[in-house]
């Protein structure tokens, strides 16, 4: 009996150890596979420019005329954790303290942001400011951060910002527009202490929080629930990176948020649903609004209804910055 019970005790063990390294080996997959999606980043950065001009082929000559005069200028900044992040800013073609922040989605960069600065500088004659976020573009970093550290940076970046296009002893009025991952950057921005010059923020199709947009994707892309694996993946990703899924709610962020708000979804967002939009959305308090773009999928929305993406974004950050 004696043999036998230390033979079960031996394979239950076994049996613990086996799964514990497969739900471990499995969670640290998930971690890299979110956070370090490096071929992806590397291959966009190739190909910015190429696919900004077919998809939105009125760019290229307004990038063109802003090369030719050395108006898309470069800039750098170090965060406080000491990480080099790069950006790219236009001023305006008549001086003005109107400037937008304008923040980029998942392994995207800047240049991919173009649309939006095109639509705050061509259209709405603003200063406009892109920064690439931590690990994307030209910036530094070990991983994507999802925005909840990126909204400290986007922060910085503000200031800088405010630093290059205010006048004589003037503040600027700032919106900050994010899509993606950028609009939960966004909406995770709002909910800090604001700087006196910020006026307002367009978010468009950002997510509720880290963990209800990974959970989504994992039952999307793997048909798997979120028990073990994306438990043991945010313990990993609070070991490695010093912040959570949960933590990382743009939910919680709109909640403290008193600054208008623009929200905007495409009607047929699968990768962020649609659905997340709505929490969001009553979450803030007054002054916001919402539009829910027909017909469009993730990010889209500009592209499919350029005239009245740009009426509705004039529209509403013409309330607050004048």
């Amino acid at each position: 009996m004696k043999r036998n019970g230390k033979r079960w005790l031996t394979t239950v063990s076994i049996v613990i150890v086996v799964l514990f390294s497969i739900v471990l080996g499995g969670s640290s997959y998930l971690v890299k596979y979110a956070l370090r999606p490096l071929a992806d980043i590397e291959r966009k950065n190739a190909k910015s420019y190429e696919y900004m001009f077919t998809e939105y082929p009125f760019l290229q000559p307004w990038v063109d005329s802003l090369t030719q005069v050395s108006a898309l200028r470069d800039t750098f900044i170090i965060n406080p954790e000491g990480i080099w992040l790069h950006g790219y800013y236009v001023k305006a073609a008549k001086p003005t303290n109107k400037t937008a922040t304008i923040v980029h989605g998942y392994t995207d960069n800047a240049i991919r942001m173009l649309m939006i600065g095109y639509l705050y500088s061509h259209h709405l004659g603003y200063n406009i400011l892109l920064p690439d976020l931590h690990y994307q573009g030209q910036s530094g970093g070990s991983a994507v951060q999802m925005g909840w550290k990126d909204r400290l940076d986007v922060m910085q970046w503000m200031h800088v910002a405010n630093d290059l296009f205010k006048g004589d002893s003037i503040e600027t009025q700032m919106a900050v527009h994010g899509i993606s991952m950028g609009g939960a950057t966004t909406m995770m921005v709002s909910g800090d202490q604001q700087p006196s010059f910020t006026k307002c923020f367009v978010e468009d199709c950002g997510y509720t929080s880290v963990w209800d947009e990974f959970t989504y994707q994992l039952k999307e892309d793997f048909h798997l629930p979120p028990f073990p694996l994306l438990y043991v993946a945010d313990w990993i990703c609070n070991k490695k990176y010093d912040w959570g899924f949960k933590e990382a709610s743009a939910l919680n962020q709109v909640k403290k948020a008193t600054l208008p708000m623009l929200f905007i979804h495409g009607g047929d967002d699968h990768y962020v649903p649609t659905s997340m939009v709505y929490p969001l959305y009553e979450a803030k308090c007054e002054p916001k609004e919402l539009w829910i773009a027909p017909g469009s999928a993730h990010a889209m929305s500009y592209r499919d209804h350029e005239t009245e993406y740009t009426e509705k974004v004039k529209n509403f950050v013409g309330k607050y910055i004048n």
